[in-house]
């Protein structure tokens, strides 16, 4: 019998993946291991290997749809072997959830023939449970999942297609409201429902009204508005936007900004990039100092060092620090597991042995969950002072800006100059007030002003 490959679990924070591309086609001769596809989770991108040889009887999926870990994604057997016992042996009941699906690369009836138009995939009543994009989806549009009915995904699971749909049937407010899905008529853009439709009767019938006829367009406007090209968002790049307004909507953010004297920062680095290799610190960088420091104020500070989720906060003993990463595939967010007991020399290395792994594509995607406060670096590209968005459930992130000079007044009344550095917390003010968030800055500015005597430990 043929074999069923599945896809893999990549992590244990891992729900289902998104396919990028295939790499073998129906009737591929393949061995074990080989690649049979790129996918992305919500974090990282790798490669999926086969766990079987033989010829690929047919692809699942199609590229772009998001896969459930431990679902069938491809079949391979021998040449000309029917795969449709193999799939009745694991229960496949399509990829979302239809009784009779064909393989995705194979076509239907209703496909093959003209004019016959394919069937909408069979819902079921709805579970609760729902798939990751489904619930960033619903949270960024302030959607209640609870009221969506029913799931086209195996089992009655909502996917991202059910919150589009309840999302286009009705303006957020009416969905809020109840009304997705409903089969009333609509008065919002392009009939959509909205709350005044849920309690106003029947609107009367109108006449539209003859509008003049359009000016026609001048020389000016001949080439407007000129060359452009639309790319549809997805992959990383869309869990990012999702996790983007979800973080806004989820949250009450407020930045603080100040400064601190950075010649302290400057004088280290300087020290330990001429010290003996044998050492290990030559490759500590201003970012790892900063970073320390931060992983210091943290742990001084439990509010800061905190989730908060479904009304409950969390604050941890230990500092698991997050630091943003940008990446080929855009945003990433490594996390520094225990960083605060580690040394400098081991931070260090450990936070650059994060950052390639996650440039490369390799990083174990369970190393992108799990921080308790986040640190984002823009020092490097002169930015002065920007708004860091929290990385939710975390109620604090810190944004580190670039080294300025600074005009400064010296207890004689003369005027000189200082390297100052600028750093940005932004905070969850529905657990941290302007005092804390101002207090928890106090104590960065003191360990990186004596950071000397904080990488001590």
């Amino acid at each position: 019998m043929a074999t069923v490959v599945v896809m893999p679990q990549l992590g244990n924070s891992v729900e289902s993946c998104l396919i990028v591309s295939w790499q073998v086609k129906v009737g591929d001769e393949i061995a074990e291991n080989a690649i049979v596809c790129e996918v992305e989770t919500d974090k990282a991108s790798m490669e999926v290997p086969s766990t079987a040889a033989g010829t690929v009887l047919a692809l699942l999926w199609d590229e772009g749809d998001d896969v459930p870990v431990k679902e069938p994604l491809l079949i391979v057997g021998a040449a000309g072997e029917d795969p449709k016992p193999a799939l009745d042996a694991v229960g496949w009941a399509g990829k979302d959830g239809e009784g009779d699906a064909a393989p995705a690369t194979q076509p239907t009836e209703a496909s093959a023939t003209p004019g016959v138009a394919a069937q909408p995939a069979e819902r079921a009543t709805a579970t609760g449970a729902a798939s990751p994009r489904a619930r960033n989806l619903a949270a960024a549009n302030s959607l209640d999942l609870g009221a969506v009915e029913e799931g086209s995904g195996p089992g009655g699971r909502v996917i991202e297609r059910d919150v589009k749909e309840a999302l286009t049937s009705a303006t957020p407010a009416a969905a809020r409201a109840g009304a997705h899905g409903a089969a009333a008529q609509g008065t919002g853009l392009g009939g959509r429902v909205t709350t005044t439709d849920l309690t106003a009767g029947p609107a009367p019938e109108t006449v539209a009204p003859t509008m003049p006829a359009a000016r026609p367009a001048t020389a000016v406007d001949a080439d407007f508005p000129g060359p452009s090209e639309a790319t549809q968002v997805k992959g990383v790049r869309k869990v990012i936007s999702e996790r983007m307004m979800n973080s806004l909507a989820t949250s009450a953010q407020l930045t603080y900004t100040t400064t601190a004297n950075a010649q302290g920062l400057l004088d280290l680095r300087k020290k330990l990039k001429n010290s003996d290799p044998a050492l290990g610190m030559t490759g500590v960088t201003i970012g790892d100092l900063v970073g320390y420091a931060a992983v210091r104020a943290a742990a001084q500070n439990p509010s800061h060092n905190a989730h908060l989720a479904d009304g409950v906060l969390t604050t941890f003993e230990r500092v698991h620090l997050g630091f943003a990463c940008d990446t080929p595939r855009g945003l990433l967010v490594p996390t520094v597991r225990n960083a605060s007991l580690m040394s400098l020399r081991e931070f260090s290395a450990v936070s650059k042995q994060l950052a390639n792994e996650a440039i490369q594509g390799s990083i174990n995607p369970d190393l992108l969950s799990g921080a308790t406060f986040t640190v984002s670096n823009l020092g490097g590209f002169g930015i002065e002072s920007f708004t860091p968005l929290l990385n939710v459930p975390q109620t604090a992130i810190l944004g580190v800006d670039a080294i300025f000079p600074r005009v400064k007044v010296n207890a004689d009344g003369s005027v000189g100059a200082e390297q100052r550095i600028g750093l940005s917390l932004t905070a969850d003010h529905r657990v941290i007030d302007g005092a804390d968030a101002a207090r928890f800055l106090q104590d960065l500015v003191r360990f990186i002003e004596a950071i000397d005597i904080t990488v001590l430990g």
